[in-house]
């Protein structure tokens, strides 16, 4: 399993983020321009990625100020999950991160891993961009 992480700080409270990243509509804001046909609800999400493939992912568990994980609901080219998680920092802030769980092979771990990084990057550049 590749695991592929990335981390931002906010001043905003654990339950604000969480709520913010709690509802799939959200995360449209999140995403690089190479998604598009993005179609969301609060539970699920579908869009396609440039030049790859169409996704459909679901909320599979919500575990309230602390994390979210979204699957697909369509078999995928691989298993693959998203997480984000919300703690406390020291100040009263929060730190979220992002973690993508992909069963890749090591010829899809060389094609795949650099563009989830960069998705995982983004997202949460874009996250502290948005609710700062």
């Amino acid at each position: 399993m590749t695991i592929i992480e990335s981390t931002v700080e906010l001043n905003l409270t654990t339950d604000k983020v969480y709520d913010f990243l709690a509802d799939l509509n959200n995360h449209q804001q999140l995403m690089p321009e190479n998604i598009y046909n993005w179609s969301s609800t609060e539970d699920e999400a579908s869009f396609t990625i440039q030049n790859m493939a169409k996704l459909a992912i679901k909320i599979s568990s919500r575990v309230p100020n602390t994390e979210i994980v979204a699957i697909p609901t369509e078999k995928p080219p691989f298993d693959v999950e998203l997480k984000w998680t919300v703690e406390q920092n020291d100040n009263g802030g929060t730190i979220a991160k992002h973690i993508i769980s992909a069963d890749l092979n090591m010829m899809m771990k060389m094609l795949a891993s650099g563009p989830l990084q960069k998705l995982a990057d983004h997202q949460t550049t874009k996250l502290k961009e948005i609710l700062g």
